[in-house]
Parts: structure tokens; sequence; C-alpha cells
């Protein structure tokens, strides 16, 4: 099976992996694709397996990267996902090999994963096993991955603003979310504002449009993140049995 490298002249006839039959996000779908769009002028990279599937992965330079990061020529993979039949076939290896073949010129590769599996992480097991070590760290659970190809090179950091695990507000559930996955969409402003309207609570949610958004963020996540009365909760899409446990 062949890779292909999503472009801004092939991406509208490309599925993104992620969302393929999931009609809520239908919407999600398209921002998605327009984010791509611009950053892929910033040398973003979208490589997927040529199946329909979930078997693909985004890097980008940290330079260009939304992470609240510090370091210099390093790569960064942003999202990584082998799912369903293509797992235990060497595709995630093949494609982690694309990244280093594409990182080339750099310092190394790192990826902000966690002390476990998490939704919408890459699987920490997966990048020691594969040479990565642990970099950095951030509360309450983040870890950061690296892989360094030039031994001389100092690894890169989480910014200190984003290590501390809580958010500013302390009032009610807080949720940032950016349009780097076409889920985050419709689930947080849709159904986690309902939920919040339901069970009678405040809710204040950022949209992280631009880097300087993510390079301000409490935590070292820009994807999807719930928060209650400023503790995170979770980085999940779907948050209603984390928050009941809570609230009630």
């Amino acid at each position: 099976m062949e890779i292909l490298k999503l472009t801004e002249k092939n991406i509208q006839d490309e599925h993104i992996c992620c969302a393929i039959s999931d009609k809520k996000s239908r919407n999600g779908y398209e921002k998605k694709k327009q984010w791509l769009k611009k950053e892929f002028k910033n040398g973003y990279n979208f490589q997927k397996v040529d199946v329909r599937g979930k078997v693909f992965i985004e890097y980008v330079p940290i330079e260009s990267s939304w992470l609240p990061l510090t370091g210099k020529n390093f790569m960064v993979i942003n999202c990584f996902w082998v799912a369903g039949q293509f797992k235990g076939k060497g595709n995630g290896k093949k494609l982690l090999e694309q990244c280093l073949k594409d990182s080339k010129n750099m310092d190394g590769v790192i990826a902000v994963s966690s002390d476990k599996k998490r939704p919408f992480m890459t699987d920490p097991r997966f990048l020691k096993y594969n040479g990565f070590e642990i970099i950095d760290e951030a509360k309450p659970y983040f870890k950061l991955w690296g892989f360094r190809t030039n031994p001389n090179a100092e690894f890169p950091r989480f910014l200190e603003t984003a290590k501390s695990g809580v958010c500013p507000n302390n009032n009610g559930i807080t949720a940032y979310y950016s349009n780097t996955c076409p889920f985050t969409d419709f689930y947080t402003n849709e159904l986690l504002r309902a939920y919040a309207k339901k069970k009678n609570v405040p809710i204040e949610i950022h949209h992280i449009k631009s880097q300087e958004d993510g390079r301000k963020m409490p935590i070292p996540w820009i994807i999807n993140s719930v928060f209650y009365k400023g503790e995170l909760v979770s980085l999940e899409i779907k948050v209603d049995r984390h928050l009941d446990k809570l609230i009630e």
C-alpha cells in the first residue's frame, strides 16, 4: 500500500481519514480541510496510506506548530492514527519512517503524548519502541517525547505557561478547541453547550484560531480539552460521563 501526501491540489478529492462517515461532523470536516490548506503553506504535512480508513500521520516544523513549545529545527507530530484492520501490519512504522525522511535536514522529531494511551494521542508505547524518550512533562499527565537525529541538538520543551494543568476560569465548564480535528466543532459547540444548558452550568468556549492562540494554552494540547472549575476533566470529545461525576 502506497503513502499518499495531501496537497492543496488534491485535498478536495481525497478524504482526511478521521470523520469519513460521521454526518454530524460534516461541517467540521470541511473546516479541517480549509485549515489544512492554509497550513500546507507553512510546511504542514498530512500523509496517509492510500486506503479508505484511519491510517495517517500529520506533522509540521516546530517553527510553524501551534502547540505551546519552545525550540527549533525539530519536526512535531500532531496527529498519528492507525485503526481497525490496518493495525498490526507495519503501517504505523511506515508512516513514522515517512516523517523521519521528511525531517532529514532537522535535528529530530517530537510528539506530545502521555503516561499511557489516551484518546487522540500517539501511543507512548509505540514511541518508546521506536526510540523516542521523554524529554519534558506538564501537569497533569502530558509527556513530550523526542527522537534526536543530531546527538548535539538541544531538545525542545513545553512553554512554562503550559505546565500548570489548570485554566484561568474557575467557574463552571471551560472548553478549548481548534479545527485541527473535524470532530471538535460539532461536539463542542452543539453537544457540550447543550449539556451545560441542561445541567444549568456556566460554560466558556475558546476557539483556537491561530498559532498565537495555541501558544497561550494552559496545557500543551490544542485539539480539544474540557475543564471544570479550572481543573482538566478530559481531552475526549464526548465528556458527559466525566462531567456527571463532578457536577452531580
